[in-house]
């Protein structure tokens, strides 16, 4: 067996071990191996032979919001709900060319066709033909017409588990902390990286989300921008105050909407939901992202992180959809103020019915509630009830 080491051999938070190294068309791959792992210490070389990466997608600016849209069309040929014998995220076998050499615990790659990148504002020096980078948040917020800007960034995708099929939810205690673990450290290094102005990491669950590929895993995308959502928060912030998210934290746990709760973090769903069912989960002290949660913080997540999708997974006979969005802090902005948040969400109103967004919500984004969060509350705590601890 082939086998490389390229880059160096770091033991994280929890005895998680991080093992760096690149692919055949020079994408870096990292190994977080559990604490405690069966596997060895090699890594097999990725022996295919691969073409060169899309070039970097362009952003164009609507004028009439002032957001930016990636148009990045090397997005349509990503694999859609392949065989489990053609998972392109399981360990690579002699009849699948796979995404990743080697059995892992968790591992994460940058995506072949990702929606920023690969081209980075450091790595453009004298502006190669065709790179026009952003020049920082005020080039960004320039007006006119008919502006665009080259998409750097990073997109990074981040694989649970070699099984070919399940969720975050699925994972057990241990593994679960060793993405957590992963997660903070791909947060350090992304912010890191020059032109990168807000870090994401995400879940898509299920085929009613749009998901394509049923093995479990996530993703990351690092933006040259400031998302609209969050510029959106940083708007209430400054309207609400500094303090907003303690004032939240506070009301919400005196209240009859909160779902289960532990030393360092509460979830909840909040007063004003707009989904049937979402719920918000909040560090009881402030961080701006998950790089700056400590060790406990981290080991109390994983396994009320658990209990949690398990209970969402509990309310019907057949796996909720969902999206699971880590809203972290800008890199360069409102870090004192934005606070960690998870918001899950699922469309999901009934067991066979969905929400649709039409045209209040789709074309407005004036939305309309279809359950009283406080209902939803009241299921939701009797499912997280349920579910045994010793499942955990």
């Amino acid at each position: 067996m082939n086998t490389a080491q390229d880059g160096p051999v770091e033991t994280l938070g929890a005895g998680v071990v991080k093992r760096t190294t690149r692919l055949a068309d020079a994408r870096e791959l990292i190994y977080y191996d559990d604490p405690g792992t069966s596997l060895g210490p090699e890594r097999s070389v990725d022996a295919r032979q691969l073409g060169p990466r899309p070039e970097t997608a362009t952003m164009r600016r609507d004028v009439l919001t002032g957001d930016w849209v990636s148009i990045a069309a090397s997005r349509q040929n990503r694999a859609f709900l392949p065989p489990a014998e053609l998972d392109p995220l399981a360990p690579q076998s002699a009849a699948n060319p796979s995404e990743i050499p080697s059995l892992y615990d968790v591992a994460v790659f940058e995506n072949r066709s990702p929606s920023f990148g690969p081209a980075l504002a450091a790595a453009l020096g004298d502006a190669p033909a065709g790179i026009d980078a952003p020049g920082g948040l005020a080039d960004l917020d320039a007006p006119g017409l008919g502006r665009t800007r080259t998409s750097v960034g990073r997109c990074e995708v981040v694989c649970f588990s070699p099984e070919h099929s399940g969720s975050f939810g699925t994972q057990t205690v241990t593994r679960a902390r060793t993405v957590i673990e992963a997660w903070a450290d791909r947060t350090a290094a992304l912010s890191a990286l020059p032109g990168i102005e807000q870090v994401f990491p995400f879940e898509n669950r299920g085929e009613a989300i749009g998901v394509t590929l049923p093995h479990p895993h996530g993703q990351i995308y690092a933006y040259p921008y400031v998302t609209p959502r969050t510029t959106t928060l940083l708007a209430s912030i400054d309207r609400e105050g500094a303090d907003l998210f303690a004032r939240i934290l506070e009301t919400e746990r005196a209240s009859e909407r909160v779902i289960l709760q532990g030393e360092h973090w509460t979830a909840f769903v909040p007063f004003a939901a707009r989904w049937p069912l979402e719920v918000h989960l909040l560090p009881h002290r402030h961080v701006a992202d998950l790089a700056e949660t400590t060790d406990a913080e981290r080991d109390e997540l994983a396994p009320l992180y658990l209990r949690l999708l398990r209970g969402v997974d509990a309310l019907y006979d057949t796996p909720t959809p969902y999206i699971a969005a880590w809203h972290q802090a800008p890199v360069h902005r409102g870090r004192d103020t934005a606070r960690l948040h998870l918001q899950l969400t699922s469309p999901r109103r009934a067991a066979d019915k969905l929400k649709f967004l039409a045209g209040s919500e789709a074309a407005m984004g004036a939305w309309i509630g279809d359950v009283p969060p406080e209902s939803a509350a009241e299921r939701l705590r009797a499912a997280v009830r349920s579910i045994p601890e010793e499942t955990l």
